[in-house]
């Protein structure tokens, strides 16, 4: 395999130039192991492991190698270390499809590094849910990469047409493709995309058929699948890790794990509108600036609300995601912080004066 092969490009070439020395060389991560990683390169697979010096400096698990990385490796030499190599560093991303870990307020993790086009797998059984399809959108515009929303297993769905235009009507551009991977009806719709040498990610919840999909993608059945439950009727969790893997026509695909939770980690108020953009276009019709959407006159968020042009769940949608979003931003300043916590400490300490003041009967 060449490093074109690979999806190197002009960014990591330039990137590696520091490192044109002392026996390095770059490969890409293909498979994260607890303590090692399977990468590959031009001069062929290895096992790698982080220096510990890689390890020390890393201020997170988000400067650690991810699957879809480019590192810079040594390959270690003696005739009981064959195929071994250890990491110096992780090259700067292109994207990086990231997401709070869950439970920890500030850890990330690193889902997919360097991916093209992320591909959102929906099932159309009962896992389809539009609000959580406008999630992974926020994420994936976030992470750089392209969105594709693909709704899986048309054949379980009485209207799979009707289904594709209430996405579209979400979809804020991002193209919407239907098919059914069990059936390999559709498939050809994904064409666009499979590009030699193009990564591509399959992101979506537990279930969808991401599995049935790369099988599909790949040309044999190399991925484990299961039955849809007929307890639940959603298809059942099978990939337990992520891993990077190449088609005959030389796309790179990465499957993973199903997500039940979705947090976002680093998004931006245009991420946020890019994903909403009926949103943003009714906001900038409200009589005030700074309306914040709450009783003031001429708002024209509440007149949507209230003609039902904009339907309550989708604002409700937006609204949580953007307090997600205020509150990453938060957590990445110092000083937004701080702003924070100093105005509650004046909200609380007025309303103690309140009480006080009712108390004494002021």
């Amino acid at each position: 395999m060449t490093l074109q092969s690979l999806g190197w490009d002009t960014h990591f070439e330039n990137a590696f130039q520091p490192f044109f020395s002392d026996g390095f060389l770059p490969a890409r991560v293909a498979l994260e192991h607890k303590h090692s990683y399977h990468v590959w390169s031009a001069d062929g697979e290895f096992t790698a492991a982080c220096t510990g010096r890689l390890l020390h400096e890393a201020d997170g698990r988000g400067r650690l190698p991810a699957v879809g990385d480019w590192v810079v490796a040594r390959p270690r030499t003696g005739e009981s270390e064959r195929c071994m190599a250890d990491i110096h560093a992780v090259l700067s991303r292109r994207t990086k499809f990231s997401r709070r870990v869950a439970g920890d307020a500030g850890t990330e993790q690193v889902v997919a590094a360097n991916i093209d086009t992320a591909l959102l797998i929906t099932a159309l059984d009962q896992n389809f849910n539009l609000r959580r399809i406008e999630r992974y959108l926020t994420a994936t515009r976030a992470s750089g990469a392209e969105p594709v929303i693909v709704l899986n297993k048309t054949d379980l769905h009485p209207d799979p047409f009707g289904a594709r235009h209430e996405v579209n009507a979400i979809a804020g551009g991002a193209p919407v493709v239907a098919l059914s991977a069990v059936c390999d009806a559709g498939m050809d719709a994904l064409e666009p995309w499979l590009v030699p040498g193009r990564t591509l990610a399959l992101l979506g919840s537990s279930g969808v058929g991401k599995s049935t999909l790369i099988n599909r993608l790949l040309g044999e059945d190399r991925m484990v699948t299961g039955a849809i439950s007929d307890a639940v009727g959603k298809g059942r969790h099978t990939t337990t890790h992520r891993e990077l893997q190449i088609t005959p026509g030389g796309v790179l695909l990465i499957d993973t794990p199903g997500m039940r939770e979705l947090q976002l980690w680093e998004t931006c108020a245009a991420d946020l509108d890019h994903s909403f953009t009926d949103i943003a276009e009714i906001a900038a019709r409200c009589r005030f600036r700074d309306c914040s959407h709450n009783a003031e006159p001429g708002c024209a968020i509440e007149a949507s609300l209230d003609d039902g042009s904009l339907p309550f769940e989708r604002w409700q949608s937006y609204q949580k995601l953007l307090r997600e979003q205020e509150y990453a931003a938060r957590r990445a300043s110092p000083r937004l912080t701080r702003e924070t916590r100093d105005a509650w400490k004046k909200i609380h300490k007025q309303s103690r004066a309140h009480m006080r003041m009712k108390r004494e009967g002021y």
